[in-house]
């Protein structure tokens, strides 16, 4: 196969890439009109998040004097540094950041892709929601498509619990009765209650892993499909960076935006408790450490970040390449991407 700046194939992706070039430039525009300053923060970083089940990419810095040498990472995401200069006062901001996710690959996924990421100090999680909508509405008003979905934007987005959907999605199963302790859910309430609808408990399968397995087989392809849809309040053991509902403490502040059979983004209403979130990174760092042997050091400026006061707010990680696919109709992610890493 000729490679993807070969003329033949990049004159093919080029209404796809021309079409995510107009959506960068519009979405700048929007939030630029609604107060946000656009920043930059480093790619590398002392920790690239703190998701047990995310690989980063490792690489080495060596200062010229001494040769001092420190172990250093391509980011998740932007996220820690982006709340450090929401800590200091920069106010209401967004980056298109690169971000890397080392083994992923497929249509919908490359191991480097574009996130972009926005804070408001003061927005709640459903402020966001009508936030992100209004957004999405007014870059992409002729709808969201596939080769074989068509999603209008122009009808209001569905806003559905994680509890709903899997009562709706899943034949009733009540997901909350499952996890009596919301932060540490053990696996035989959850496994019970699946081989009641015909799904079997793996061997070795946590709380979490047949959380995502009903989640993955049951209720994503389900929703976003007739227009798109919020999947809200999360389990509390599910959302490490969120605030628990203080309405009710076994789901956190967050959502996920679902549209034609894809993820498009991610959002919490910010958890801003340092000894709080100390607490959940170490839950993760310990889950890390059970699936690999590999023990992640804790960004302890962002944590210094959260003691000084990161003020009440909500935050989210778009997929741009998955937006842009959606926008133009593109089948794979390499579509609109102007010279794919892999």
């Amino acid at each position: 196969m000729s490679p993807p700046w070969a003329p033949e194939r990049l004159a093919a992706r080029l209404p796809f890439l021309r079409r995510r070039a107009r959506l960068v430039a519009e979405i700048r525009a929007v939030l630029a009109a609604r107060g946000y300053t656009e920043v930059e923060t480093p790619i590398l970083q002392a920790c690239p998040g703190m998701e047990p089940n995310l690989d980063p990419f490792v690489t080495r810095y060596s200062a010229k004097v001494g040769c001092e040498q420190r172990t250093l990472y391509l980011q998740f995401s932007p996220e820690f540094a982006m709340k450090k200069l929401l800590a200091g006062g920069a106010g209401p901001i967004f980056q298109f950041a690169r971000v890397f996710r080392n083994g992923e690959a497929g249509p919908n996924h490359q191991p480097e892709f574009t996130l972009l990421e926005w804070y408001r100090p003061g927005l709640s999680l459903a402020g966001l929601m009508d936030e992100t909508e209004a957004l999405i509405r007014t870059v992409v008003p002729e709808g969201l498509r596939t080769k074989h979905l068509s999603v209008p934007t122009d009808v209001p987005f569905e806003r559905i619990s994680v509890a709903e959907a899997f009562l709706r999605h899943c034949d009733g199963l009540d997901l909350l009765a499952t996890a009596p302790d919301p932060l540490a859910p053990e696996v035989s309430l959850l496994a019970e209650a699946a081989s009641r609808i015909g799904v079997r408990h793996r061997a070795g399968e946590t709380w979490q892993d047949l959380f995502f397995r009903l989640l993955l087989e049951r209720v994503e392809p389900a929703i976003g499909r007739d227009r798109p849809t919020f999947l809200t309040h999360w389990p509390a053991s599910e959302a490490a960076l969120a605030r628990r509902d203080p309405a009710d403490p076994r789901v956190a502040l967050r959502f996920e935006l679902f549209a034609a059979g894809l993820e498009l983004a991610n959002a919490y209403e910010e958890l801003t408790d340092a000894a709080e979130q100390r607490a959940r990174f170490a839950a993760w760092a310990e889950e890390r450490r059970r699936l690999t042997g590999e023990v992640r050091a804790v960004d302890e400026d962002f944590l210094d970040a959260l003691e000084h006061g990161l003020p009440p707010c909500s935050g989210i990680a778009l997929g741009i390449d998955r937006l842009a696919m959606l926008a133009s109709g593109a089948a794979r992610i390499e579509d609109v991407l102007w010279l794919p890493a892999v």
